[in-house]
């Protein structure tokens, strides 16, 4: 199974969008799963606001755990890790048009109407999962290209 099977298969087995994206790549980042389930937890549904897409903020945390700066010294290792955080970004943007969860939906999650009609259109289940393979596969494309 790749990344982006495996996220869907976990965004299906009733995880978020972001534990999802997160889980898949923690246990080869160094990382239990259960700990990334734990820590994608808030983040799902654009951080329970529609807000940024929780398949960016799982793959923005993947990307952190690899690419991170952890070194107050180290300008070059911030801006790295900045470089590589707006390159997923843009990615994201340019085959989504958006990494705004309320904009990605058409519904803005914090209006009880708007959640009636995601959840009649069934929208987390035909809407979300496409976000959440198109993060792994930028995910997984990245650690390729970007390696060490």
């Amino acid at each position: 199974m790749n990344h982006e099977e495996k996220a869907v298969a976990y965004f299906g087995n009733n995880f978020n969008c972001s534990q999802a994206v997160f889980a898949t790549f923690a246990e080869e980042l160094g990382m239990d799963v259960e700990t990334a389930l734990k820590i994608g937890t808030p983040f799902g549904s654009g951080a329970r606001r529609g807000e940024i897409c929780g398949a960016v903020s799982g793959a923005l945390m993947v990307l952190g755990l690899k690419y991170g700066h952890c070194h107050s010294e180290n300008k070059e290792e911030k801006a790295r890790a900045y470089q590589v955080a707006d390159d997923f970004l843009n990615r994201f943007t340019e085959a989504k048009g958006t990494v705004v969860c309320r904009e990605l939906l058409n519904y803005d999650l914090t209006k009880e109407e708007d959640m009636k009609e995601i959840m009649d259109r069934n929208l987390f289940r035909t809407v979300c999962p496409e976000m959440v393979r198109c993060a792994a596969a930028i995910v997984e494309e990245m650690l390729e290209e970007y390696g060490e």
